[in-house]
């Protein structure tokens, strides 16, 4: 495994540092956690340092195969088992609100989602708007009896009524994004509510942060977790953040706590922490199925400027119109995005489908490869608690054998 210095390797001009493509790609998998070092630990521990190294896992309820949160935290965390997870939310060290989509965060980080509750609290409407008198009805019941989930307030005598199970269960995803409700535990899938109060841990901090401070903490979550990132990256997907996140951006320019940094052919300015030029980059020898919503490819434009990789999914769009498959993985080899997987877990038989297999951006040594991919196949099959492999398509289909006769 080779060593790669940034403070040796980087040319630095009036604090701007120069950025190679190679050098560029592989801090953004150290910073992820995709290196192959193992940086965050073992089992569980392992998964609550990287929630709170990354920022948020982001939670799907797609279940091709293990689900994405899942899938995220075992990519980085040896030894993770899916029942850790459950046990984070109930132990109070990690909790379930909205990051740019449904997430996981540390608890550590909850005063950071009070600035998006307090726009519900003042007016903001969850997707189906509010409806007051069912939301006084679900709390109540919640009050009264516990933590309840919507299939509580389903109506068996299937009477209409207003507290019928779709408008109570509107009023519960209310409550839950202004910061009445929390999810204390998943059953089967679904959210069981409870009263704020009642769940999160009283050495909390809940004092709403200024929008000085949750820029500074965009800034450095972004930075931390990614290596280094453009204002687009940091701001991504946060609603009216920009101006304000811009303004601070240039404050710590001025004190010395960033440095500004340009990718080789790529146009965006970026960031990067001051101690981002010492940190010591891997070279990472394996290979990786990745989830459509792993932190590392969730920003599709990244990944195609400094990975020169273009992946979307495709489980949106109506079959005739997919060009791969219905949930294809990102395959990644070393620092190189390389094609994509696309699966499927039948867990009745314990059988796992590779229904699809494009190589996009052949390794010079494919032999070599197909011996890596072939290793992460099994492995991922085996979390999904599969034991047989079936390999029906590959492009190029010359592959095809080689991968079969490796698997077994």
């Amino acid at each position: 495994m080779r060593n790669l210095s940034i403070k040796s390797t980087f040319g630095v001009a009036k604090s701007l540092l120069k950025i190679s493509k190679p050098e560029a790609r592989t801090l953004a998998l150290e910073a992820q956690g995709l290196s192959g070092s193992q940086t965050f630990g073992k089992g569980k521990e392992g998964a609550l340092n990287a929630i709170k190294h990354l920022g948020y896992i982001q939670l799907d309820t797609l279940s091709v195969v293990a689900r994405a949160h899942h899938h995220t935290l075992w990519t980085r965390s040896e030894n993770y088992s899916e029942k850790h997870l459950d046990e984070l939310v109930k132990e109070r060290k990690v909790f379930e609100y909205w990051s740019h989509a449904a997430a996981y965060m540390h608890i550590d980080d909850f005063r950071f989602s009070l600035p998006r509750k307090e726009t519900f609290r003042k007016g903001r409407s969850h997707w189906f708007g509010k409806d007051k008198k069912v939301m006084k009805y679900v709390l109540d019941r919640i009050k009264s009896e516990g933590p309840l989930a919507s299939r509580d307030f389903e109506n068996p005598e299937k009477r209409a009524s207003w507290f019928d199970w779709k408008p109570a269960k509107n009023a519960l995803e209310q409550l839950f994004h202004d910061g009445t409700l929390m999810v204390t535990e998943r059953r089967g899938f679904q959210k069981v509510y409870d009263l704020a109060e009642r769940v999160l841990p009283s050495d909390i901090k809940t004092q709403t942060p200024t929008k000085e401070e949750y820029a500074r903490y965009l800034i450095e979550r972004t930075l931390t977790a990614h290596g280094f990132a453009s204002i687009k990256e940091i701001t991504h997907l946060r609603r009216g953040m920009s101006p304000i996140t811009l303004k601070v951006l240039k404050k710590m320019l001025k004190e010395g706590a960033l440095i500004e940094a340009h990718v080789e052919n790529v146009k965006e300015v970026f960031y990067i922490l001051p101690e981002t030029r010492n940190v010591e980059l891997r070279n990472a020898t394996t290979a990786v199925l990745v989830s459509p919503f792993d932190n590392a490819v969730i920003m599709r434009n990244r990944v195609k400027n400094v990975f020169e990789y273009n992946y979307g999914i495709e489980c949106y769009l109506p079959e005739h119109k997919r060009t791969y498959g219905y949930f294809c993985l990102p395959i990644l080899d070393g620092d190189q995005f390389v094609g994509r997987l696309d699966p499927k877990a039948d867990r009745e038989t314990g059988t796992f489908f590779v229904k699809s297999l494009h190589i996009e951006h052949p390794p010079a040594k494919m032999d070599a490869f197909l011996t890596r991919l072939a290793n992460a196949i099994k492995r991922f099959a085996a979390f999904n608690n599969c034991e047989k492999i079936v390999v029906e398509r590959t492009s190029p289909n010359k592959i095809k054998a080689s991968l079969k006769a490796l698997i077994k």
